[in-house]
Order: structure tokens, then C-alpha cells, then sequence
């Protein structure tokens, strides 16, 4: 599903500009990544895909819906929203339920919640926690609750607010495995974030923020490329990136794969020269 931003502006009250004529458009089955310094405007951004919050002037378009013209509840059936903190969209007693309570909210058949259910629980390896209250679970386990409750609502679109905030290693990767199993089933993924190594090693397109308007837009390696621009909005690119630039690498590398296969040309091209 289609998302189509044109000319936003966005102020909170007493006058604080928060987006200045945004302009985007992301495709459907996108893996979009949305970076900024704190104050840039992504989550302000991010809340106005699913009605959270409503343009001061210029359109957002989800599909063919104009938030303007739909409830937060009508748009929750297009656009799935993972909290940063999940302790703000938890609160049933056992982590089944909780997983449930969105797709039956949103009127599916009993088969298909099942369906669902089992499929978000499997994602996120939640399988040995179902019966388990959500708030008996460690920080990390809360989060699969939480993500797990979004991905049974079976939404075209779902965002993460800085999912790997907080994670160790392990759930790190886990995370980044449902973006790619989402994204196989053809979901739009957006993440907001300041982890420019997962968003990098994990997202095809990368936009940058900064005070409101959009600074950079394009595909990953292109965008950690410009590393005086992303230093104004006090970003740095990728550990791997940084470190390839300073072994000469001609290109920005954004994991481990590329980082690898530019260090062997190197090494091969000196060993041609001896």
C-alpha cells in the first residue's frame, strides 16, 4: 500500500514548528528508514500515517485515504504502529490475548484471528510465553508482545519507533529477521530510529530529517555515503562504512557481506600489482 505525503506542515501547540513542507512518497512493500537527530520530526511524521495526529496544511494519503477523512480506528486496519516503549500498548493478562485483542477488533472471522495469532507468535518466538502475563516478561520479551500484537492485525503498512532501542544482540537480529519476513509478504516496513547500523544493514532506502524538512532521501548506500550532510543533523554513518572509507574503499559498505567483498578487491588488486 501506496504512502503519499505532499507539502505537510505539522505544529504543536504554542507555535512549534515541526515539519516544513515534507514531500514523500513511498511505494507499497517498501523497507524505508527514517533518521534524524532528536527534534528532526520523525515520530511527529510517523504518527500522521495512521491519523495519530492530522496536517496543519498539505494532504497524507494511505492507499487512497486521506487521514483527514478517516478515524485512527479505520486507518489502525492500514497502518500497524510498534511503540518504542510497549508498555504503552500492553495491558491484557495473558500475552495470547493481548496478541488477539487487534485482529478482533477489527472484525476478523475466529478462524482467521487463530490464523494470525499462531503466525505473530511463531515470528517473534513467543511460542513457550502465551499463557505468561506481558508485565511478567523481561524488557525484551515485552517488545516481541508488543510487535507480535501488530503483525496478527495483518496490516499493508507497519512502522517501528526505535525497535532496537534497548535490545540485546540476539533480539536485535530478531527484529531484523521479522522486517525481512514482513517484507517478503509484500508489507510496507517504515522504522524510525537512531541505530543507522540496523537501519543500514536492514532498509533499502534511508530518509534523513532535520528540523522538519527532509535533508536526504534515497537508496541506503547513497545516503551514509554523504557523511558531511548526515554530520549536520548529528548522525554518523555505519560503523563498517566509516571504517571501509578509511581503508579506501570506493563505495559505502553497509554490512558485513559488502565490507568483506570490497576488502578482497583490495587485496586482490595489490597482490596483481606485486
Amino acid at each position: 500500500m501506496k504512502i503519499n505525503i505532499s507539502n505537510l506542515h505539522y505544529s504543536y501547540p504554542g507555535e512549534i514548528k515541526a515539519l516544513s513542507g515534507v514531500n514523500i512518497c513511498i511505494e507499497t512493500s517498501e523497507l524505508v528508514a527514517i533518521i534524524g537527530q532528536n527534534g528532526a520530526g520523525k515520530t511527529t511524521l510517523v504518527k500522521h500515517f495512521n491519523g495519530l495526529l492530522l496536517p496543519n496544511d498539505g494532504k497524507v494519503i494511505i492507499g487512497d485515504w486521506d487521514t483527514k477523512e478517516h478515524t485512527v480506528a479505520k486507518l489502525s486496519a492500514r497502518v500497524g504502529y510498534v511503540f518504542q516503549n510497549p508498555d504503552e500498548q500492553l495491558f491484557k493478562r495473558n500475552v495470547y490475548d493481548e496478541i488477539s485483542f487487534g485482529p478482533k477488533n477489527l472484525g476478523f472471522s475466529e478462524p482467521d484471528i487463530e490464523s494470525h495469532v499462531e503466525d505473530a507468535i511463531q515470528l517473534t518466538d513467543l511460542d513457550n510465553y502465551r499463557n505468561s502475563n506481558p508485565y511478567d516478561l523481561s524488557p525484551t520479551w515485552r517488545k516481541m508482545v508488543a510487535i507480535a500484537s501488530i503483525i496478527a492485525m495483518d496490516t499493508p503498512i507497519v512502522i517501528f519507533d526505535e525497535p532496537t532501542t534497548g535490545q540485546d544482540a540476539v533480539n536485535v537480529e530478531r527484529i531484523a529477521r521479522i522486517v525481512h519476513t514482513l517484507h517478503l509478504h509484500g508489507k510496507t516496513v517504515i522504522t524510525i530510529s537512531h541505530d543507522i547500523d540496523f537501519c543500514a544493514e536492514n532498509f533499502k532506502r534511508i530518509i534523513a530529517l532535520s528540523k522538519g524538512k527532509v535533508l536526504l532521501d534515497g537508496p541506503s548506500r547513497e545516503v551514509i555515503a554523504e557523511v558531511d550532510l548526515l554530520s549536520s543533523t548529528y548522525v554518523e554513518p555505519p560503523q563498517l562504512t566509516r571504517l571501509g572509507f578509511r581503508l579506501g574503499f570506493p563505495i559505502a559498505v553497509s554490512n558485513q557481506d559488502e565490507f568483506l567483498n570490497e576488502l578482497q578487491q583490495i587485496v586482490d588488486k595489490r597482490s596483481d600489482q606485486i
